[in-house]
């Protein structure tokens, strides 16, 4: 089976980093090729060592819609796609209207929430209608939909009149990371003893902000083998094989919780009764993304600036890049926060800094030596995040945004901390206990990586899209 998969450009983006992380496990007989249209190239190299053969249409930086259209359908004559894959809206559309031309069956997906009312708010004028009725127009041809969050799916139901039932629903998902304890430098990562699924995570109820404690439920567990792994040098990775758990549902850790609620202990949770080692407190705050106003990172800055007036120890650093950094860095400067506010610009490995384990980072491009205790992410509106899931499995405490994407990653007091929306205060309150509860605030992270090690392991991720993709050529055949 040979598949096209088209998108706008390279960039070291979340779409973009998905596709490497799945389309290099899809195995040797199904021909993947990777087709893009503007000449931006970050991930080339990437994509060319995971062995995707790439299409570069050197269409110039802007839409051009006419040109990249004939330059695709010539493509897609000589290639002969049994199947096209297309993500991302100038993508979207010119595939669509190449597929209604070649006549070879399309598959659209679903990656972000790109009509939900909060992102419109200053979209006005002719260029916006156009984009949209351009968008639902076409919405009619691709043969199926692939969204990556359930919400994605239900807005785009309602925005573009997709049918339900053309959607499937499919997670972005990250490798499992090869982890030592908490309190094990990262050089000794490999060397170590790793956190086993037998460590005791006895613990008695904890009470958290606006509730109680911890009630974890496992989620539910799909088998699948090991895969071939091609992947970025800054993806940190490891082939692994999945268990389900046994068939008492429940597996180790949340077998000692269920035994510790029956007895009703009140005895004081410590980190080490939990399997976690005691580290640092929490004072470093952390965040990345492409720097853009929906991505709410000014709402963490006037979080943090309220944190800073109790402790004043705190710091935050924003990795990224983006046309918002002009505002961030204007509204740093009016909050006074130039020593303790960091925002270094692009960072390659950005899992490295959240598995730093409480020890100085290894890379030297952060503007400063600290480590961090605790991921932000406010952002306003979103697909379903790799970057959330990238934090949940390096077990780094999180502080996230309600938004319904994010809420189909964690849950609030079980695997996160979630304020609402675009609410300042909320946040600064919800850092505040973070610092004030550093224990609790660990024994969340470790929940949210046993969480997505079940759910968002990129192994049964890249096998539910193969699966998906392979059916639908069939049927389509």
């Amino acid at each position: 089976m040979k598949i096209l998969f088209t998108q706008d450009a390279l960039v070291n983006a979340g779409a973009e980093r998905s596709h490497l992380e799945i389309l290099s496990r899809f195995p040797e007989e199904v021909d993947v090729g990777f087709v893009y249209f503007y000449p931006k190239h970050d991930l080339k190299e990437a994509y060319e060592r995971a062995g995707i053969r790439l299409f570069f249409l050197d269409i110039p930086e802007s839409y051009h819609f006419v040109l990249a259209v004939r330059k695709l359908v010539k493509l897609i004559r000589r290639e002969k796609p049994d199947l096209l894959v297309s993500s991302l809206w100038r993508a979207d559309i010119i595939t669509r209207i190449a597929s209604w031309i070649t006549g070879v069956p399309l598959v659209g997906t679903l990656v972000n929430d790109s009509y939900v009312p909060i992102a419109w708010t200053d979209k006005k004028g002719i260029k916006y209608k156009i984009v949209y009725w351009l968008d639902r127009i076409t919405a009619g041809i691709p043969v199926h939909w692939i969204a990556n969050a359930q919400a994605l799916a239900d807005s785009h139901v309602k925005t573009l009149g997709i049918d339900k039932d053309k959607i499937s629903v499919v997670y972005r998902g990250r490798p499992v990371i090869a982890r030592t304890r908490y309190s094990q430098p990262r050089s000794n990562v490999g060397e170590d003893e790793t956190i086993s699924k037998g460590e005791n995570f006895n613990q008695k109820e904890t009470a958290f902000p606006d509730s109680v404690g911890i009630a974890v439920t496992d989620p539910e567990e799909t088998a699948s083998p090991p895969r071939r792994i091609a992947v970025a040098d800054d993806v940190i990775a490891k082939e692994t094989s999945s268990r389900l758990p046994d068939e008492a549902g429940a597996d180790e850790g949340s077998a000692a919780i269920s035994r510790i609620e029956q007895e009703k202990s009140n005895e004081t949770a410590s980190p080490d009764s939990v399997g976690i080692a005691v580290t640092n407190p929490i004072r470093n705050f952390i965040s990345y993304g492409r720097l853009l106003e929906r991505k709410g990172f000014q709402d963490a800055i006037r979080a943090f600036a309220k944190v800073l007036q109790t402790y004043p120890d705190c710091t935050l650093t924003i990795f990224g890049e983006g046309p918002y950094r002009n505002q961030l860095e204007t509204l740093i400067q009016d909050l006074n926060l130039q020593k303790s506010f960091f925002l270094p610009g692009k960072i390659s490995s950005p899992m490295e800094l959240l598995i730093s384990n409480g020890k100085e980072h290894r890379t030297s491009d952060i503007g400063h030596p600290t480590s961090f205790n605790c991921f932000l992410f406010p952002s306003w509106y979103e697909g379903f995040s790799g970057a959330l899931v990238e934090a949940m499995m390096a077990g780094i405490p999180i502080i996230a945004s309600d938004i319904p994407m994010n809420l189909e990653a964690v849950e609030d007091q079980k695997t996160a901390l979630i304020f609402p929306v675009q609410d300042v205060d909320a946040l600064a309150q919800k850092m505040l206990w973070a610092i004030e509860n550093p224990e609790e605030m660990q024994i969340l992270g470790v929940y949210a990586r046993k969480v997505a090690e079940k759910r968002f392991d990129i192994e049964k991720i890249a096998r539910q899209y193969e699966d998906t993709l392979v059916k639908l050529a069939k049927k389509q055949s």
